[in-house]
């Protein structure tokens, strides 16, 4: 008989639109608003008694909050607000209870039931537009930059005097390099090694009574490319840190001579993204001093590790390699089970490591570990209200100073690390790339509580209104034909959500205009199709052939038009960024849902109403008038 599914293609039908329910159903359950606490190392664990602070401060100050938690083993802790509006004022107060070392990062707690949670169900991400995301803004420290320059200028003159054995005083003096000689010989001598190895600085000569002088000189165009060099580095890098933490359709890109704006949509652990964007995690080898070496050529550090933080070690000031030249880094074990990270240079860097190692075996070459921190100080501004002002600082402390006991080449291993946390901490910031210099948060916002609640009232807004004016068209001029378009639909919006929910896709602002598109184009499928089969009806088809024959020939058309669609979407989201690509990921789902529901969905309704049983005449609006021979 005429118009009827079989069992189990019905079955099929009614599969897809369980499966759309369920993993569409997350997106009802709106987030609670949150605060993530975690320390600035990643060794760093959230005890019972630092939580009872922040609760205590909370409620001192009158801010309701419930369902707090510590997770991760320890390293962070979630306590949940009543409230979005109270989530900055709540931010400030813990921030404050619990000092520098802890980060506390706005967050939104997913409130997903457990039962959704074991189907893997979850809901859509949200792009930054919308509510889910931090937005940052880093300055790059370009006086940092420039004195590490200097630094490396000077270890590398020194060097180099001492491989041609000349006798001399070299200094950093500002924006130049000094060097002091006893006579005319060795200042000419050491002029053709510093030009040798460093082209681009200006040298000058000056001469004294009882010395002579010679200037290395960096040019400001040295000082433009450096600065240019650092800024693009960090960008790099800040991208690769990205990427590690697996943040869908980010944002990273430069703002003027030294600022990055980053923006994070859809993360779940900001505090995490904020202590891994912003940690310098830079390392520096150099060899331990000897007893004997003056003080001016050597610098004291601190041991970073909590069992030998009273230890101190006298390490040379000349840098035989620094996190540059780090081209790889995991996290493992050594022998005796303690946490480690494997070390690859690049060419260079090996290189360079082989020929300081194999002239000291038997000295010790110690670790260290720079990183930026900051401090808070409270000030008044100019309206007497009190603000905190964070000062930045760097850190630098002893890893380790093991022995040389063979030349080292372009692979070799860190020990004596604290935790396998620390280890791969450590191991992550290398393999993403040191930062050529430090950065500084100078802007940090969450966008959700007011800019991102409106959007998304706008953008559900603008579905309802497009939908409820689809709908009226459809039943108006369609009769049930028109019902069975909506009830597909409704099905077809359904479908999309949970393939947007499934693929972890991110609703962005532009994704939802997406939609708005889709309830268009998936209805527009069916005017095609009702419009053939009004047009068999009126030229005296019967209605259950004219059912078949208005799905059966207007097919070919609808695969056409969404075809040619889709082919305009999938280049949208090959050669945009951003928005752009959520909007193409939305309008690709739409389609392929679309025709789905249009072709089968609405079929399979329609069989239902009319399939299997003798029909004299169908509700599916006013025919038009028939043509015969040309004449009306």
């Amino acid at each position: 008989m005429l118009n009827r599914y079989s069992v189990s293609k019905n079955l099929f039908i009614l599969a897809a639109v369980v499966f759309g329910c369920y993993y569409a159903m997350p997106n009802l359950y709106a987030p609670d608003p949150a605060l993530q606490i975690g320390g600035v190392s990643g060794s760093q664990s959230i005890s019972e008694i630092m939580l009872t602070q922040a609760e205590e401060a909370l409620e001192a100050s009158g801010i309701d909050f419930f369902g707090q938690e510590v997770q991760d083993g320890g390293k962070t802790a979630l306590l949940r607000l009543t409230d979005r509006d109270t989530q900055l004022k709540a931010q400030s107060i813990v921030s404050r209870a619990l000092g520098d070392d802890f980060i506390v990062a706005l967050n939104l707690a997913p409130t997903t039931p457990e039962w959704l949670l074991k189907g893997r169900a979850q809901p859509m991400k949200l792009g930054l537009d919308l509510s889910g995301g931090v937005h940052f803004k880093l300055e790059v420290d370009t006086v940092a930059a420039t004195d590490k320059r200097m630094e490396m200028y000077e270890s590398g003159i020194k060097r180099g005097l001492r491989e041609q054995r000349i006798r001399g005083m070299v200094a950093v003096d500002g924006r130049r390099i000094a060097l002091r000689f006893r006579d005319e010989q060795s200042r000419e001598a050491a002029r053709q090694v510093v030009f040798d190895t460093y082209p681009e600085l200006i040298l000058d000569r000056v001469d004294e009574q009882d010395s002579w002088q010679l200037y290395a000189q960096v040019t400001e165009a040295t000082i433009a490319e450096l600065v240019d060099y650092a800024v693009s580095q960090n960008l790099t890098t800040i991208r690769n840190r990205v990427n590690e933490l697996g943040v869908s359709e980010p944002l990273v890109q430069r703002q003027g001579s030294n600022r990055i704006v980053v923006e994070l949509p859809g993360i779940q652990d900001t505090a995490e993204a904020k202590r891994i964007l912003g940690k310098v995690a830079n390392l520096e080898f150099r060899l331990v001093a000897q007893t004997n070496a003056p003080v001016t050529e050597r610098q004291r550090y601190q041991y970073r590790s909590d069992d030998r933080a009273s230890m101190t070690e006298w390490l040379e000031r000349d840098i035989i390699i620094s996190g540059e030249r780090v081209s790889g880094a995991n996290a493992g074990f050594d022998q005796n089970g303690q946490p480690n990270v494997s070390i690859s240079l690049d060419s260079e860097g090996g290189m360079l490591m082989s020929r300081a190692t194999r002239d000291n075996i038997k000295r010790r070459m110690g670790v260290l570990f720079i990183e930026r921190k900051y401090r808070t100080r409270y000030a008044l501004d100019e309206q007497g209200k009190e603000v905190a002002v964070r000062v930045p600082y760097d850190e630098k402390k002893l890893l380790t100073a093991p022995v040389i006991q063979s030349a080292l080449g372009a692979q070799f291993q860190i020990t004596g690390l604290d935790s396998p946390g620390e280890s791969s901490e450590l191991a992550l910031m290398l393999r993403a790339g040191a930062l050529a210099a430090p950065i500084t948060f100078v802007e940090e916002r969450t966008v959700g509580p007011s800019l991102g609640a409106e959007n998304i009232a706008l953008g559900v807004k603008s579905v309802q209104i497009g939908l409820s004016l689809v709908v009226l068209f459809m039943m108006v001029y369609y009769r049930v034909f028109g019902v069975a378009a909506v009830v597909a639909l409704s099905v077809n919006l359904v479908l999309l959500m949970a393939f947007m929910s499934l693929l972890g896709a991110t609703l962005t602002l532009p994704g939802i205009a997406g939609i708005v598109l889709t309830v268009g184009m998936a209805v527009d499928a069916n005017v095609l199709i009702f419009a053939r089969i009004r047009e068999e009806l009126a030229n005296r088809m019967a209605p259950q052939m004219a059912i078949h024959a208005g799905f059966e020939r207007a097919v070919a058309t609808i695969l056409d038009a969404n075809i040619t669609t889709l082919i305009v979407a999938v280049i949208l989201y090959a050669v945009g960024t951003g928005p752009i690509k959520g909007f193409a990921v939305t309008l690709s789902l739409g389609i392929l849902t679309s025709m789905f529901t249009a072709i089968l969905g609405t079929r399979a309704l329609i069989n239902l109403i009319y399939g299997g049983r003798r029909v004299d005449t169908l509700s599916i609006g006013t025919l038009p008038k028939r043509i015969d021979g040309g004449n009306a």
